[in-house]
């Protein structure tokens, strides 16, 4: 792996403890306004200093992120899809290698979409863009998208979505928790991220999905309504980074919340 892959990556994993929280604020390039995301540099600011890294696109990053505070930026480079389109699967490469370097990023990140419609289109949309970002020296993050189906979110899809990804080069893989996940770490030669998915019931739900899944073998977290849809952000963000970066358990990061929330 050149030295520009591996110092890319150290910024996005760290190095002291092999994991990663990550704040995802994509959601708008498919769902549009999403709640508490309506201003995307209200809600952002007060969380920049807690986050490893922020996926974002580029327009959210140019119109709304300070270029001097922000911190690693994973680039959503795939896109061209809607909430009320034809199929979520029918995505594609929105943006560029050159402007992935011009916006100083340290990971793309291209959805891929195992078992759908359009899965040859974003499987080979992923293999070009590794490509072409490998001559740069910029890892690619793989996420295994489900659409609408979210049932498909079990340990076999999962396992083979993620084996594909990274059969096809990607660097570090996005997908989702659930039961039996270790068998899903198992099968990726390279490391996992979880999503938080939609807002769960409470703040202590996204704890223990945090915490089951590094238990379980992720590298991480790339976490977005589950903490900046919740009324106490910023205690949720360090909460979580206590599970991930400090092994607490689940109790530790709960009384951490509470006590940081007042």
């Amino acid at each position: 792996m050149d030295w520009g892959m591996q110092n890319r990556i150290s910024k996005l994993i760290k190095p002291e403890t092999g994991r990663a929280v990550w704040l995802a604020i994509d959601h708008g390039y498919f769902l549009g306004a999403v709640s508490k995301l309506e201003k995307p540099q209200e809600t952002v600011r007060p969380l920049l200093g807690f986050a490893d890294a922020l996926m974002l696109t580029r327009g959210v990053l140019r119109n709304c992120i300070d270029a001097k505070t922000s911190p690693p930026v994973i680039l959503r480079v795939s896109g061209g899809n809607s909430i009320v389109g034809e199929d979520l699967s029918k995505e594609a490469i929105t943006t560029s290698i050159k402007e992935a370097v011009r916006l100083n990023v340290s990971a793309c990140a291209f959805s891929i979409y195992v078992g759908a419609k359009y899965e040859h289109q974003t499987l080979l949309g992923l293999a070009n863009l590794i490509n072409e970002a490998q001559e740069y020296g910029i890892p690619v993050l793989a996420v295994t998208a489900v659409g609408k189906e979210l049932a498909k979110r079990d340990a076999r899809y999962l396992s083979l979505a993620c084996r594909i990804a990274a059969e096809l080069g990607a660097q570090i893989i996005k997908t989702y928790y659930c039961d039996d996940f270790h068998k899903v770490v198992e099968a990726s030669p390279v490391p996992l991220v979880i999503a938080g998915g939609p807002k769960l019931r409470t703040e202590l739900d996204a704890l223990q999905l945090a915490s089951d899944a590094v238990g379980q073998g992720a590298a991480g977290v790339d976490m977005g309504r589950n903490i900046w849809q919740s009324d106490n952000s910023v205690a949720m963000i360090q909460a979580i980074r206590q599970i991930v970066h400090k092994n607490a358990s689940v109790s530790q990061a709960e009384e951490l919340f509470n006590s940081l929330k007042k």
